[in-house]
């Protein structure tokens, strides 16, 4: 195994603590070579069963993006309903989704739960690994974004057969993620949530439980 350097294992460790989801962006274009790195780095995930599960969509053109954003913003408001009464629902409401427009680019990455054929290694025992394969890729794609200097957005407020209709994906198809990517003027210290006050980080030493669960560190 090759060793990092100091430098190397720092800039790692900076990655995953500074990288955000952004919701704002800048409309200028993303080099090609910069997108060519960030898919280079998903692809080079680890997969169960090496059975890389994983497409990528790119969507550039305005007219599909702002499907996107209105299925996307369809759902939003759907959702909004569960928080009234909870003093949660106009911060609910101002959380943006309108990423997707403003971004150059937005990856739809999706799952293939069919790609390896009947039997992939470990998928059999726990078919989940397909998904748990693909955020595995979208973690890499995270974090060569922050390395490129780019900001990445993931929009989760959406219905898989809208997504499907849009982007002519196929039935088996399982679209898991919308990542808007781009340039931004507005990176925050801290996750836009715990800005927001929706959540605080969980302390990590409470959730660490040593050789049974319930026997704390």
């Amino acid at each position: 195994m090759k060793r990092l350097t100091t430098e190397e294992k720092n800039g790692l460790y900076k990655a995953i603590s500074n990288r955000r989801d952004i919701r704002t962006f800048r409309p200028d274009p993303v080099a090609p070579e910069k997108l060519a790195m960030i898919l280079a780095a998903a692809h080079h995930a680890p997969s169960v069963g090496f059975m890389q599960p994983w497409n990528f969509v790119l969507v550039e053109d305005d007219a599909t993006k702002q499907a996107l954003a209105e299925c996307a913003d369809k759902e939003r408001r759907a959702l909004a309903i569960h928080y009234e009464g909870t003093g949660r629902e106009s911060t609910f409401l101002e959380l943006k989704i309108q990423g997707i427009k403003e971004a150059p680019v937005t990856i739809c990455v999706t799952c293939d739960p069919t790609r390896g054929g009947d039997h992939v290694l470990g998928r059999n025992s726990i078919p989940e690994t397909d998904i748990m394969s693909v955020s595995c890729a979208i973690q890499n794609m995270w974090l060569a974004a922050y390395a490129e200097d780019l900001a990445m957005g993931w929009v989760s407020f959406y219905k898989k057969a809208d997504v499907r209709r849009i982007l002519n994906i196929p039935p088996h198809i399982d679209p898991v993620a919308l990542l808007s990517i781009g340039y931004t003027d507005h990176y925050p210290e801290r996750p836009l949530l715990e800005l927001h006050q929706w959540r605080q980080r969980e302390d990590l030493q409470q959730l660490i439980y040593r050789e049974q669960w319930g026997n704390k560190a």
